[in-house]
């Protein structure tokens, strides 16, 4: 069975490990998770499982009907493709399923940042700086002499995110039991606050 949980971006930090190295981190606040959907092969084509997570005192009224089952109110709903024959609508996912050294992959929302320049946008090398060069940012060639258009696709100046972002073979560096955090080696997508997938 996938292991998987929701979790919220905290920040990076550094950790020492035993050889005496600084790994940079990034803290994921991790709450418990509950099943709230289960979806079957039988009614539904496929099999996946909808958790949500982080408690909240009032929700609207249809996603309370919904979620009247698992007995919770809860703010965030998301859904994983798995296998279900074990599972029941109100099971407890917790910390626990991750440890040490688990590979993982983190999906989260990446902000909108508006025109920019496809230095910004695609990491393009500049220009020369010096013996006044007349363009320092602005990219180079779009195309050859025939055919005579831009080719669709071509990377060139434009609006940069929001998008969705998952970032593959991610290393968990610790798991805190206690806290509820989840300590992932290097970086992850999002904005500190930001709502991650954590997927093993």
């Amino acid at each position: 069975m996938t292991k998987f949980l929701l979790g919220k971006k905290i920040g990076m930090t550094n950790i020492i490990s035993k050889e005496g190295v600084m790994v940079p981190v990034t803290v994921i606040s991790i709450d418990p998770c509950f099943v709230t959907q289960i979806k079957k092969k039988e009614s539904d084509d496929y099999e996946a499982l909808q958790i949500g997570s982080f408690e909240k005192k009032k929700i609207k009224k249809p996603q309370e009907g919904h979620l009247k089952k698992s007995g919770k109110k809860l703010g965030k709903l998301k859904e994983f493709r798995t296998e279900v024959k074990d599972s029941k609508i109100g099971d407890s996912i917790d910390i626990s399923v991750f440890e040490k050294g688990d590979k993982i992959k983190v999906t989260g929302n990446i902000k909108g940042k508006g025109f920019a320049g496809g230095i910004k946008r695609w990491g393009f090398r500049s220009h020369p700086s010096s013996h006044g060069h007349p363009e320092q940012r602005r990219i180079g060639s779009i195309g050859s002499a025939f055919p005579q258009h831009v080719f669709k696709g071509k990377k060139m100046p434009g609006r940069k995110g929001p998008s969705r972002k998952t970032i593959l073979n991610l290393e968990v560096a610790d798991v805190d039991k206690d806290n509820n955090l989840l300590l992932v080696k290097g970086s992850v997508p999002g904005i500190r606050g930001g709502l991650l997938e954590i997927k093993g």
